[in-house]
């Protein structure tokens, strides 16, 4: 039996068209939806199972990437968006009408991921967007309601989506979470 992980999951993972440029997003609102444009292609994409992320209807996981801060501009209806926890490190600003999330930004200069906000390609129609690489926090989805029991088949189905599970980030982003920590500290070495 497969697991129901994301609507953009479980139909096949799609790769991104070279070349691609971004799109706009949208929430889900059927009049006046808050319109964010995005100039480039995502990064890091990937399955996200913990409880701050958007996820839409009936889905265990959110799918989440980033781009750079200075592509991403609110061309619609901006009055509606709200952040929906100021305390939070990543600053989700959502739609006050729908609850979708269009996009998080990092306002702490010092985090590592400061530059970067946080999108869901799956709120543009724009075909060409890079899909999910891996799947981060996949232990939060028991935090959401999943069952511990189901967790062998959560992750059995990741992985035949191509998305490796990790209770953490991926390898690459937890080294430049690493490499933050150590240049801030002085114990950095070039190899």
């Amino acid at each position: 039996m497969s697991t129901a992980i994301h609507p953009s999951v479980d139909g096949g993972v799609r790769k991104g068209v070279p070349g691609f440029t971004g799109g706009t997003l949208r929430c889900l609102c059927a009049h006046d939806p808050v319109e964010v444009r995005i100039g480039a292609q995502v990064a890091f994409n990937h399955a996200c199972g913990c409880t701050k992320c958007w996820k839409p209807g009936g889905a265990m996981f959110s799918v989440v990437g980033v781009v750079p801060r200075e592509k991403v501009s609110v061309t619609a209806h901006g009055e509606k968006l709200k952040v929906v926890d100021a305390n939070a490190p990543i600053q989700r600003h959502a739609c006050t009408a729908c609850g979708a999330h269009l996009y998080g930004r990092i306002e702490n200069t010092g985090h590592p991921f400061y530059g970067l906000d946080f999108i869901h390609t799956e709120l543009s129609k724009e075909e060409g967007w890079d899909g999910p690489g891996f799947a981060a926090f996949v232990s939060s989805v028991i935090e959401s309601g999943t069952p511990p029991s189901k967790m062998d088949d959560v992750r059995k189905t990741l992985r035949n989506q191509g998305l490796e599970p990790y209770d953490c980030l991926s390898p690459p982003l937890m080294d430049l979470l690493a490499t933050h920590a150590a240049k801030a500290k002085g114990t950095y070495r070039e190899a």
